[in-house]
């Protein structure tokens, strides 16, 4: 069979013309820019805008699971107020968010100051104070289950055998305000790492030079942290509040994992009643509106502290 040259090989006329002229198409940057844009735009859309949008519709109808539904307006947001459980919940969301917020930014403070420090095996402990992360958050409720657990509490063998309760020791997960404070216990333990390695960040860009200068003048370690770490670190803290309180407000793993909302809803947040109405009763409609009732005053919070932060930035 005799060989064929390079030059002897046919090239459709048409495909050169036509890539260059698309080559040339895509150059102009109001063609490209929409092009690159529209896929996370169609994601967008599909993961974010329209779950919301099917779940403002909800909430104005009265959809139960295999049902058609009707739009009825506002009636489940003000039928729902008129619940025990509801309002229980509602104080419940913010015991817990203002009490675990205000916790995690305490330490979470504490906890970056000593990290910034020169430690012994710095990078290892920092690397530990992620643990919390790491561990997905149902697994690692699991074992604070167990550590409340009315039979086999570690909390409550460690407090009788340190002489600081008295046996048999408190029923944490089948009471009140011992639920409460064990539900707020662990997501400040689940919280407490994001607080602290962004403020640690934060320090670490504060000139060292402030703090020279101050110590030249005669400040002492509380004078340095009131008038030079605490004014530097407020936009990290106004944000890293900001996320916390939007997360606190919504977590649903931690208070399921351990109480379901009880004892007699004493823990329930918006999250876990949506799903227990939503789910478990079918009531579609009235799930969805528990779940948006704090929409617009978290839309609030979002704005004044974007403003504050902007504020502080320049």
């Amino acid at each position: 069979m005799a060989a064929v040259r390079a030059d002897e090989i046919l090239v459709p006329r048409g495909r050169p013309r036509g890539t260059a002229r698309l080559s040339v198409w895509l150059d102009r940057e109001r063609i490209l820019g929409p092009v690159f844009v529209t896929p996370a735009l169609l994601l967008l859309l599909l993961l974010v805008a329209y779950p919301f949008v099917m779940a403002v519709y909800f909430s104005l109808s009265n959809a139960f699971i295999g049902r058609p539904s009707e739009f009825i307006g506002i009636r489940n947001f003000v039928q729902l107020w008129d619940s025990d459980a509801f309002r229980q919940t509602f104080q419940n969301a913010f015991v817990f968010t203002g009490i675990a917020v205000v916790f995690k930014v305490v330490l979470g403070i504490v906890l970056a100051l000593l990290l910034n420090e020169q430690l012994w095996f710095k990078r290892m402990i920092r690397g530990a104070v992620l643990l919390p992360w790491v561990i997905p958050t149902a697994l690692s409720t699991l074992g604070w289950w167990w550590m409340f657990n009315s039979l086999y509490s570690v909390v409550n063998w460690t407090g009788i055998a340190l002489g600081v309760m008295d046996p048999p020791g408190p029923n944490w997960l089948g009471q009140r305000y011992y639920a409460m404070a064990a539900v707020i216990t662990v997501n400040i333990w689940r919280g407490l790492p994001f607080f602290a390695l962004c403020i640690l960040a934060a320090l670490v860009a504060i000139p060292k030079e402030l703090y020279e200068a101050a110590e030249a003048d005669g400040a002492g370690a509380n004078s340095r942290f009131w008038h030079i770490t605490l004014p530097l670190l407020k936009p990290v803290l106004a944000v890293v509040v900001l996320f916390s309180t939007i997360f606190t407000f919504s977590d649903f793993n931690i208070v399921y994992v351990l109480t379901r909302g009880g004892p007699i809803n004493s823990t329930h947040l918006f999250a876990t009643l949506s799903r227990v109405l939503g789910i478990d009763t079918g009531r579609i409609g009235e799930g969805a509106a528990v779940s948006l009732y704090l929409f617009p005053l978290l839309v609030f919070v979002v704005w004044a502290q974007l403003r504050f932060v902007r504020k502080q930035a320049y």
